[in-house]
């Protein structure tokens, strides 16, 4: 059994996971302070890629991305290729699970306490130090959430990364275009085998976070 679909599913929902996390806390951090009018446009702009069908979203980065068209042409003349490769699936996986991390992160931050920022600045903390040490673990709860569902839809795309990388055996394989290569294939045993090695690993995941939500709420009660 070719095991490249897992390592290559784990490795792009790992990778796009870290960029979402950063980009998902920054972009939530600033659209919570904006005015609402603005904050609005922001939003629906962020959102976009939650509510449109990932096909679209793979039509649009393949012609943003394709070597003939302008971004991916001009990275194209450093030999930095994003259509038919492993590391085009993080673009399409993080774009498609970037507004998970990005709306529960806001929510999160909207929900803090500005008292507790307000009253560390007047004890002279800097403001990297009140984010980091102050308004994060207060928000634990919403970013560990967002950075869970932004890995889970990360390795279960399907859509973009179909449309801008493939389905290559040993290159761009993943375990969903996998299945789907299978089903077409009419192998239903091995298709099978994927979708609970997918489930398998979702459970997992799932069950790691409620395990470490308990402990954090036992370290708040003691």
């Amino acid at each position: 059994m070719d095991l490249f679909p897992l390592w290559n599913s784990l490795r792009i929902a790992a990778i796009s996971s870290v960029i979402v996390f950063f980009t998902g806390i920054l972009a939530a951090y600033y659209a919570s302070k904006f005015p609402r009018v603005l904050k609005g446009i922001v939003d629906v702009i962020l959102t976009l890629p939650l509510v449109l069908p990932p096909t679209v979203i793979g039509y649009f980065l393949w012609t943003l991305l394709g070597t003939r068209q302008p971004v991916g042409g001009f990275f194209a003349r450093f030999g930095l290729q994003f259509v038919m490769t492993w590391y085009g699936g993080v673009i399409a996986a993080a774009v498609i699970a970037f507004p998970l991390m990005y709306r529960t992160a806001r929510g999160a931050f909207e929900s803090f306490d500005e008292t507790l920022a307000y009253s560390g600045k007047t004890l002279g903390l800097s403001n990297s130090y009140i984010f980091w040490r102050i308004r994060m673990p207060a928000c634990r709860q919403g970013i560990l959430a967002g950075i869970v569902l932004a890995f889970a839809r990360a390795l279960g795309e399907f859509g973009a990364t179909s449309m801008l990388v493939g389905y290559t055996p040993g290159r761009t394989a993943t375990i969903a275009t996998t299945v789907y290569h299978f089903w077409v294939t009419q192998n239903d045993a091995a298709a099978f085998r994927w979708v609970m090695i997918n489930l398998a690993i979702s459970a997992a995941v799932l069950l790691a976070v409620n395990m470490l939500e308990r402990r954090n709420k036992r370290a708040v009660i003691r």
